[in-house]
């Protein structure tokens, strides 16, 4: 067998990888530098089909095209820089062009880098490197620290008859296989394409310096410092060139210079050429005269297509020209002589063929010159002569054409214009556009012959409240008891969601009663209360009312002293009583043989006492646990067993425990001087840091005596220096309070920040809150809750969360924490609002919790305007960076300037938070609401990063039965390396980023580095010195952080400066990564004794299967579970949890085969139920109880006996014995945190819901899965479960990262992922070491490279820069808005805010004008369309579009297809030709929604993956008048936003369009080109560089509007609406997963043909399935069709449609109980409405729904065949009783159809995922 080629493996292998779309800058790069391959983006840009380049050279045009590719991306905050391989040169040719356009094309790729490298100053560079194996680009890269390459794939169209040389594919494979370090790289790999011939360079090194000197220069002097040459030879040019000088401005460009040269050079050689130098350096004088939008020529096809002599003297001029430029000499003396490069414009191809053309028809002679230009064209005739020794004559006039100056001949672009819009007024819109001056075109009329006025029977935006009040149906007994089940059944869930969180101590949340307070009353900020004091009311006084005022006061003073002493005493026997009981406790703690075990016990005692008690109580329990952890440590210091590499460790974690109980006793009343004695002496005998100790204040006898004997040993001292000791060891025990104080606002002493922000809240003001996790932000959502909750009944909160799985959180936590009683049935504390499910009243609770979608619903939905809108005092918006995000950003934005109140913003990763703090105060205060930005800087705890480098070989058989103690972090732990934050500081560039936080031992070594490495010049200031007087002798976090402060300024001061000894530093604090801790074997035993010798496994260290299980028992072994496992694939996680399990269940299974002690344990419980049996057996037979009177007793052998019984069994280690069951050491659940019966439920519910059994079998084992993918009870369970404390292992998506209270005490990051960014690994990372829970957290690499991890530490944010907010459907929905709420405050309020405040996207108000031309123009669209009147008012399908604004633009074509009749015409044939209607409509739809772009393959993939699986792939074209009536929609759209371009240019833009758009170099003259018949009329609305390849204000589609419209315009192509038609629009055909998924329903062509993820699979089918039935519903509701008074909200897909349903057939399974007043509406149902159309019931009929909604159980295909019949029954039955233009029989048939359609896809859908 022939062994494959690894080149053609590994390719092939690429080639069949999905395409993942990402956003570039959001979801992967950030702000991280990346590479773009010049090449790859030279090839993108010259295969531009409106680049006029193969015959016009229009060089300008594709400068500009590249510039403008490259600025998108600056507009974006990237961080690129470009690279060009000169192996890779002829790359950027586009296939099929022919050998002499080819040279066009290299030169094009010189002069680009040349133009680039001379004009570009910002932060991109442009490096240049031999190949991709060339040292020095490998030097690069790892200098550099770029984080990927941007580069053609090399990947051709599926009809494309050539290819492109192998070039990108192979370069593919190097970047794949040397970024991952896996191979090494064939050195003579061919990268280019054989059948390429190169064109030698003619242009010599010598021949170039010799021009140059001709020219003047010193091409031979390397540097101006040699001589003064340079100089000299500038100024001799300058009087050689004394007649290129025009208005006192010398013209010397290099340009000029290479023109002269490049013709110099040809005509030396050949002077038959002299015509046409002669033609081009008229053409060069004109281009630098001209501007460039009156420079556009017309195309003389036939002068082109005879005469090949220009081509050919181009290829020619272009190779000359590019060997001209490629020169070092050349650019060197351009450089040093600071001539002006504009080398981009050498070349204008249709100029210089203009020129030439009347050159040979001599159509010159009767023409004129200014004599400036017949002066310039002289001298350049007489340097060429000089250069070349051939003197250019024409026969006639030696310049033969004329340019006009600028006051003479200037191009009016300010012409009138034939520019009219459809009229439009409307009150409150129009103030806004009082600025756009346009005219009215009254002639014009919309086709108004289906128009209705929009009104639908219930408005989508509010959940079953209908706006017709008159037609009301009451809600049925059954349907009212559903709702009720369903409410209460959420509310059991949420209530046992909620017993699993707990406060910041870690105790269960005990919920407050709620009440209002007085009306009267101000709540005073802390400020107010402090000053109270100090106001003094004496000089208001007399002495007669002070006296009187003193009598009363010392009566009253008697009085509470008599009862001070009465309670003094009353306290006195308590405390007595407290201390009998603790000595109970005592006694039994010492009896507990494990000291590790009597430490946790003690402190769960001390920790569970009420406060009152564990004050009293606190010295001497406290003493006690001191006293056991001195116990443990003498016991350790005894061992000698030197081998025992983390014995040390353990041995001064229990030291800083030491230190720290110490600390604390210090502080704590009670103190008794045998407590303080010993203190003393235990702290001198060990060299602890000396602790300031109180005087005695109590002489009470301890209950227990202390060991003295430690006070006598000399052994157990730590033997380091207090301040080492304390930043070594003792860092996380550090006093943590900064800025704290008493504030009786809240249950704990607020640090300085929080103290601010509550001043902010009080006051009524928005505050943005940016602060790390664990920092304590979570108080102020709470603390805004309550100040809602005591302020009135009727005022709301509405807390925006981005993910539901916070939404479950945040709900349960209110639960847990409040309670309110309300004087109105229906009212409650909180609601849940997301798309798929609703937890009480939405509109009748004080806190709403919700997502921005459904928020954005509510405030948008007119029937709230007036009532709960108003209602709205705050709206907290958690995570608010989520504004980035590219998919749901717009709707964050929007939602902040539409905010009526008051905004709290929080959040943890803002990258530029002054700039978006100033952009948030500016909208706030448009709406008179001022906003305060609070940063804090600093984790409660801290993080230690480590990365896990796996074993060789691994033997599992148990989990180790011993966990070390007291050990923080993961140091000394074999296979784990310490990563010091200033080790990831490996680029400089990067500089160090705020939130680069170091811990005090950090600190510590960096400070001995910088002192090792510290040189005279580079000195280490004496004030760093931890052990001098600067610093205390006990050590805070505050200290820590200010001498962090200095460390980091005098390092970035190093980092700056490359002589500095910084690069020491560094590879000092990087030892520990290069020297870690690998082992080749790891055992990890807990029966080894059983099973004898070890087999030992070998583990592929890159494969997460097999890496994950070791790196869990080193956890285990190091106490560092919980851990929470982030992995950004779903289907990742989902295996790297099977395979664990796998190995857990084999382990053990082999352990019970060989175990001795299991099959002795089996046979004990086989005896214990043979007994138990016998003992069942004897007794006697029941019997019916005779009934005893009322004064009988109950017989001895009845009550008594059996709970003796069950007393008995209960003691029987066998009781509770299941051999099934996990035994331990095979597990990593912790059993004992929760009760089995509890647990059995929770396993019962989710076998209920249909969830797999190896998941909870993974349960049971203490392993959980979580990410958006699962059953939504299972990841419920799973957050109970391990905040609980039962799981210990969670594998997750990015699900938990965001906010979700889940802590533990390590994460680790497993593989990396393109979604693995800066944001979001602080984001997760963020999970470790909770504030309350954690006094450390670890951070794990797993399976990613070290450069990676540097560069995830070292990384800044990226910044947030918001989007383009006004979208079409969202001005369709303001005025739905302002038209249904008739004309409200609160609508107008929300209209004015949203149009007059900046936008984030634009830089404030720079943009205004652009927004309000744009919101004009979206206006006209709509108009058009037949959605609005002339008065705003929504019309026709308006509901529909706005059900669907989630899709836009697709919305917009399935109006346009309803509205020219398009779906009547094919629904038509619905009874005849259902099949092929269906399969045509499904054709339709996979074209308008769900839209995937197919990713551009080669013949070979579609013929061994395509044409063999179900699948079609391609989706198959839009039928021929579908396709018509939406390119007919595009050019409609194109024409209105044409039309907006040309408006704003008119009124706004006066300036020429001149400067390209990166490096802003300008181009042209200032005068207008006449004279040439071929010259076009300037362009207006499109780019002048664009123009130049012969383009006008014609637009093909919007892609190319919005592309090349000129400088000084904003258009956001994805605001626009339209639908790209393929192939003549779309360059890429559409992926037909869902055509394909509904003739096939087979996930696996799915996943291998398609290439869509099976981890995507299910979002993207139940989003399809969402669309289709929003458009059923909103058809039924435009029809007004019986059952369509649903709301739009309960409509969903049919995946989250099952979920319900599992819900409902469970919660029907409860008794209804009666409604309680605060928490459940019972006449209003809160669950979902069926469609006429429901899958999951027969629509027979509307009582026939309702009745059988609970008992349905019919055959899915039967219910499908029978739905249609019942949908045209309904429907012809209330068509008798109105007439038929009302009901439009055309518009049933496309129901029916569309409902068909909806059936069939749901049924496939529910198949596969059943």
């Amino acid at each position: 067998m022939a062994t494959k080629d690894p080149t053609t493996e590994l390719l092939n292998w690429y080639a069949s990888l999905p395409a993942r779309r990402v956003d570039l800058v959001g979801d992967y790069a950030g702000s991280e530098p990346f590479l773009i391959e010049g090449d790859s983006l030279l090839l993108r840009c010259l295969s531009d089909s409106k680049l006029d380049f193969d015959e016009g050279l229009q060089l300008l045009h594709a400068v500009y095209s590249v510039e403008y590719f490259l600025q998108g991306l600056v507009q974006r905050k990237c961080n690129f820089h470009l690279v060009f391989f000169d192996e890779h040169q002829d790359a950027c040719i586009p296939r099929c062009t022919s050998p002499p356009n080819r040279q066009k094309y290299l030169l094009a790729r010189s002069v680009f880098i040349r133009h680039f490298q001379a004009n570009q100053s910002g932060p991109i560079t442009l490096q240049m490197f031999e190949s991709i194996h060339d040292p020095e680009f490998e030097h690069y890269l790892n200098a550099s620290g770029v984080y990927f390459m941007l580069c053609h794939d090399g990947a051709n169209s599926a009809n494309a008859s050539d290819g492109y040389p192998p070039l990108y594919g192979d370069m593919v494979m190097t970047m794949v296989v040397e970024g991952s370090r896996r191979a090494p790289i064939q050195p003579n790999m061919d990268l280019v394409s054989p059948t390429v011939e190169r064109t030698k360079n003619p242009m010599s090194p010598k021949i170039v310096e010799s021009f140059l000197l001709k020219l003047g220069f010193d091409a031979r002097a390397q540097s101006p410092s040699n001589g003064e040459g340079p100089e000299g030879h500038k100024q001799e040019l300058e009087d050689t060139l004394s007649g290129l000088i025009i208005n006192d401005q010398p013209v010397v460009s290099e340009s000029i210079y290479l023109t002269l040269t490049a013709l110099a050079y040809m005509l030396q050689n050949d002077t038959s050429k002299s015509v046409l130098a002669l033609s081009f350096l008229i053409h060069t004088l004109l281009k630098g005269e001209t501007r460039i939008s009156g420079r556009p020529q017309l195309w003389n096809t036939e002068v082109n297509s005879k005469d090949t002599y220009t081509s050919d003297f181009l290829a020619e001029f272009s190779i000359i020209s590019r060997g001209i430029l490629d020169d070092k000499s050349w650019n060197y003396t351009m450089n040093s002589q600071s001539i002006k490069c504009d080398v981009a414009d050498l070349i204008d191809g249709r100029l210089f063929t203009s020129v030439t053309s009347e050159f040979m028809e001599n159509s010159f002679s009767s023409r004129h010159i200014f004599a400036f230009l017949d002066r310039k064209f002289e001298t350049l005739v007489q340097i060429l002569a000089s250069l070349c020794g051939v003197r250019l004559e024409y026969k006639g006039r030696k310049v033969p054409s004329r340019v006009g100056t600028k006051e003479s001949s200037r191009v009016d672009v300010s012409r009138k214009s034939n520019i009219s819009i459809l009229p439009f007024s409307n009150p409150v819109f129009d103030k806004h556009l009082t600025s756009i001056k346009i005219s009215i075109d009254h002639s014009k009329v919309v086709n108004q012959q289906s128009a209705r006025i929009f009104q639908e029977i219930s408005h989508w935006h509010n959940a079953k409240r209908r706006l017709d009040a008159k037609a009301v149906h009451p809600l049925s007994e059954k349907d009212i008891a559903r709702a009720l089940r369903r409410n209460q059944f959420f509310m059991a869930e949420m209530q046992a969601y909620a017993a699993s969180l707990t406060n910041a101590a870690g105790n269960i949340l005990e919920p407050q009663t709620m009440t209002v307070s007085d009306g009267k009353k101000t709540i005073k900020s802390h400020t107010e209360n402090s000053k109270e004091s100090d106001d003094s009311g004496s000089s208001r006084k007399s002495h007669t009312t002070k006296s009187t005022s003193n009598r009363k006061g010392a009566s009253k003073r008697s009085m509470m002293e008599s009862i001070a002493a009465s309670q003094a005493a009353k306290d006195s026997g308590t405390a007595e009583k407290l201390f009998v009981s603790w000595q109970s406790v005592r006694k039994g703690l010492d009896s507990e043989p494990q000291l590790g075990s009597k430490y946790l016990k003690t402190k769960t005692y001390l920790r569970g006492l009420p406060e009152k008690k564990r004050n009293v109580l606190q010295a001497e329990v406290g003493f006690y646990i001191l006293t056991i952890l001195v116990d443990l440590y003498r016991n350790l210091c005894s061992k000698k067993d030197e081998k025992d590499f983390s014995r040390g460790a353990e041995l001064f974690g229990i030291a800083a425990l030491i230190w720290d109980s110490i600390r604390k006793l210090s502080v704590t009343d009670g103190l008794t001087k045998i407590i303080i004695d010993y203190i003393t002496h235990l702290s001198k005998v060990m060299g602890l840091p000396a602790t300031k100790l109180p005087q005695p204040t109590s002489d009470r006898r301890l209950t227990f005596s202390p060991d003295a004997t430690v006070l006598s040993s000399g052994e157990i001292s730590i033997s380091l220096e207090p301040i080492d000791f304390q930043c070594l060891h003792c860092g996380p025990y550090m006093d943590r309070n900064l800025d704290s104080a008493f504030d009786s606002r809240v249950p704990f002493q607020p640090d300085g920040w929080q103290r601010k922000v509550l001043d902010e809240l009080d006051a009524n003001r928005s505050v943005f809150v940016v602060a790390p996790t664990s920092a304590g932000k979570t108080f102020i959502s709470f603390y805004a809750m309550e100040r809602t909750l005591k302020a009135s009944d009727d005022s709301v909160l509405v807390y925006v969360a981005p993910t539901k799985a916070l939404v479950n959180q945040i709900a349960a936590e209110i639960q847990a924490r409040y309670k309110k009683t309300y004087k109105h049935a229906g009212n409650s504390v909180w609601a849940i609002h997301t798309r798929d499910y609703r937890i009480n009243n939405p509109s009748g609770c004080q806190i709403l919790v919700t997502v921005p979608h459904i928020l954005q619903i509510m405030l948008l939905s007119p029937s709230n305007a007036k009532s709960w809108s108003e209602k709205v005092k705050t709206i907290i918006f958690d995570e608010i960076h989520s504004i980035g995000n590219a998919e749901d950003g717009v709707i964050w934005e929007q939602l902040l300037l539409l905010a009526p109140c008051p905004i709290i913003a929080l959040s943890a990763t803002v990258g530029n938070p002054e700039k978006f703090s100033e952009w948030l105060a500016t909208t706030q205060k448009a709406s008179g609401i001022p906003l305060t930005m609070v940063k804090h800087k600093h984790r409660y705890s801290d993080l230690r990063k480590f990365i896990f480098s796996p074993p060789k070989r691994f033997a599992f058989h148990g989990l180790s039965a011993k966990t070390s103690f007291a050990t923080l972090g993961l140091d000394s732990v074999e296979g784990f390396s310490f990563i010091h934050p200033v080790a990831s500081l490996v680029n400089k560039s990067r500089g160090i980023p705020d939130d680069l936080s170091l811990e005090a031992r950090d600190c510590l070594s960096l400070w001995q580095s910088m002192s090792r490495h510290q040189t005279p010049q580079y000195p280490v200031a004496i004030s760093l010195d931890p052990c001098t007087s600067a610093f205390p002798k006990i050590l805070a976090k505050a200290d820590i952080i200010k001498w962090e402060e200095n460390l980091k300024q005098l390092l970035k001061t190093w980092m700056d400066d490359n002589e500095s000894p910084f690069d020491n530093v560094l590879e000092d604090l990087s030892k520990s990564i290069v020297d870690y801790r690998h082992s080749k074997d790891q055992i990890s035993s807990r029966h080894a004794v059983d099973t004898g010798a070890e087999e030992m496994i070998q583990i592929n260290e890159n494969d997460l299967l097999d890496t994950t299980l070791p790196l869990l028992c080193k956890l285990h072994e190091r106490d560092a579970l919980p851990a929470i496992l982030f992995n950004y694939d779903r289907g990742k996680c989902v295996g790297i949890c099977r395979a664990v399990i796998e190995q857990l269940t084999s382990a053990e299974q082999r352990w019970k085969e060989k175990s001795t002690s299991w099959k002795k344990l089996l046979s004990d419980w086989e005896q214990w139920k043979k007994e138990q049996a016998k003992m069942a057996g004897k007794k006697a037979p029941k019997v019916a109880p005779k009934k005893r009177g009322k004064d009988e007793e109950e017989g001895p052998g009845s009550k008594a006996d059996r709970v003796q019984d069950a007393a008995n069994s209960e003691a029987s280690p066998f009781a509770n014995f299941d051999p099934k069951d996990p035994i331990d050491g095979f597990h990593f659940a912790a059993k004992h945190k929760i009760e089995s019966s509890e647990l059995s439920r929770y396993f019962f519910q989710l076998q209920r819901r249909g969830v797999s059994p190896w998941l909870t079998e993974a349960l049971t084992r203490g392993i959980g899965v979580h990410h958006a993918g699962m059953n939504r009870k299972y990841r419920q369970v799973v957050e109970m479960l391990f905040r609980r404390g039962y799981l210990r292992v969670v594998i997750a998506t990015g699900t938990l990262a965001l906010g979700i209270n889940m802590p533990c005490a390590t994460v680790v990051f497993s593989g990396d992922s393109v979604f693995l960014t800066a944001l979001n690994f602080r984001q997760a990372a963020g999970r470790a070491g909770r504030r309350g829970f954690d006094l450390l957290g670890n951070v794990v690499f797993q399976n990613i490279s070290d450069s990676k991890v540097c560069r995830l530490i070292s990384s800044r944010l990226p910044d947030l820069n918001g989007h383009f907010p006004i979208t079409t459907t969202l001005v369709l929905r303001l005025f739905t808005l302002l038209h249904e709420s008739g004309n409200s405050p609160y609508a107008i309020r929300a209209i004015n805010s949203l149009l007059s405040q900046p936008r984030l996207y634009l830089d404030g108000f720079a943009f205004k004008d652009q927004v309000l031309h744009h919101l004009r123009f979206s206006i006209e669209y709509l108009r058009r369309q037949s959605l609005l009147s002339s008065q705003g008012v929504p019309l026709n399908f308006a509901g529909l579009t706005s059900h669907l604004y989630y899709t836009e633009n697709s919305c917009f074509a399935l109006n346009a297809l309803l509205k020219e009749g398009y779906f009547h015409e094919l629904c038509s044939g619905i009874r005849e030709k259902e099949s092929s209607v269906l399969r045509t409509l499904m054709v339709v739809m996979a074209h308008l929604f769900g839209r995937r772009p197919c990713r551009q393959v080669d013949q070979e993939y579609i013929d061994t993956i395509v044409k063999r699986s179900a699948s079609v792939v391609f989706l198959p074209k839009l039928p021929t008048r579908a396709a018509q009536i939406l390119r007919k929609h595009n050019q409609d759209t194109l024409q209105i936003f044409t039309t907006y371009v040309k408006t704003f240019v008119d009124q706004h833009i006066k300036s020429d369009d001149c400067n390209l758009p990166l490096t802003g170099v300008s181009f042209g003259g200032h005068n207008a080109l006449e004279g040439l018949a071929e010259t076009l009329p300037p362009a207006k609305v499109r780019s002048a560089f664009v123009a130049l390849s012969g383009h006008r204000d014609t637009f093909d589609d919007i892609s190319d509007l919005c592309r090349t419209t000129r400088a000084g315009v904003f258009l956001e192509e994805a605001v626009i609406p339209h639908l790209d038609v393929y192939p003549d629009e779309a360059k890429t055909p559409l992926n037909a997963y869902l055509y394909d998924f509904y003739m096939h329903g087979d996930l696996e062509s799915l996943e291998k043909a398609n290439g869509v993820r099976k981890s995507d699979v299910w979002f993207l089918l139940n989003d399809f399935s969402m669309v289709l039935a929003t458009i059923v519903a909103s058809l039924s509701n435009f029809l007004k069709l019986p059952n369509s008074d649903l709301s739009m909200l309960d409509v969903m897909g049919e995946g989250d449609e099952q979920h319900n349903l599992e819900d409902d057939k469970i919660a029907a399974e409860i008794p209804v109980e009666k409604a309680e007043g605060n928490s459940v509406n019972a006449t209003s149902d809160r669950g979902r409405v069926p469609l006429p159309t429901a899958s999951s019931s027969k629509p027979s009929s509307k009582k026939k729904v309702a009745e059988s909604w609970d008992d349905e159980d019919l055959d899915d295909v039967k219910e499908l065949n029978s739905a249609g019949g019942a949908i045209e029954e309904t429907l012809l039955s209330d068509a008798n009783s109105r007439s038929v233009d009302e009901i439009e029989v055309g518009f049933l048939n496309v129901y029916r159809a569309l409902s068909k359609l909806r059936a069939e896809f749901d049924i496939k859908f529910k198949a596969i995922f059943a």
